[in-house]
């Protein structure tokens, strides 16, 4: 079932008492940043879907940045992916989603920092306005050796441990789109997991069925068909 995204000239939905707002796009990795944080403290919140290409009026009103993800708390509006996500781990600390000491929180940070590499390259990919070339698929396959090598240095299944922390999932959400690129290019470029990148093979094959990720997963045919309209210039946040 398609969600609606609401623009211009809409109303902003009656807030749910006892819920936090939360204001979202389905297709944003950023904002699904913090939707895996409430997913995995349990948080009840409501969310406002926001159609980014003709933003409705009262939220440039709240917000003229008019960016995803954002929370209201206590009357305050808050948003920035990172930020939204360490002030929900420290308001609602269980299950704590940082792990360890002070020092491996930093280099926990670190790590997710310099994923930013991976997120810029797969957008360099995917919206160039000319045809995918060799170049751009080769410097994202680039950006993932570093992280395989971070993996592979914890000699843990999840860059968390034994279970995902809050690196698995901030760095998530752009892993799921990855495989979109296969349906994108229509089968000429695949990232070769298997063969290059068995230890990120491995944590995918997790990171999907875990009851976190699992209920907001989208296929990447899903993903495909939202960058396919968006650069096309068509309606491609209700699908």
């Amino acid at each position: 079932m398609a969600i609606k995204h609401l623009s211009t000239d809409s109303v902003e939905p009656p807030k749910v008492p006892g819920s936090l707002r939360f204001y979202s796009m389905r297709f944003c990795p950023y904002a699904q940043r913090i939707q895996l944080v409430l997913n995995a403290k349990g948080m009840p919140h409501d969310t406002v879907f926001i159609d980014l290409t003709n933003k409705p009026k009262w939220y440039l009103t709240i917000f003229p940045a008019g960016k995803v993800p954002a929370l209201i708390y206590d009357d305050k509006f808050l948003s920035e992916s990172l930020l939204l996500a360490d002030f929900l781990d420290e308001q609602f600390p269980e299950p704590p989603l940082w792990n360890g000491s002070p020092l491996q929180k930093i280099l926990d940070k670190l790590v997710i920092e310099s994923f930013a590499k991976v997120g810029t390259a797969f957008y360099k990919l995917m919206m160039t306005t000319e045809k995918i070339e060799e170049t751009h698929f080769d410097e994202l396959v680039a950006s993932l050796v570093p992280i395989e090598a971070e993996l592979a240095k914890r000699g843990s299944i999840f860059f968390g441990g034994d279970k995902p922390n809050m690196v698995d999932y901030m760095i998530w959400p752009w892993f799921e789109r990855l495989d979109s690129i296969n349906p994108y290019s229509q089968g000429k470029f695949v990232i070769p997991f298997d063969d290059k990148f068995p230890k990120l093979a491995k944590w995918k094959t997790l990171m999907i069925v875990d009851k976190v990720v699992a209920s907001y997963y989208l296929t990447p045919e899903k993903h495909a068909d939202h960058f396919k309209k968006r650069k096309a210039g068509l309606p491609a946040y209700d699908i």
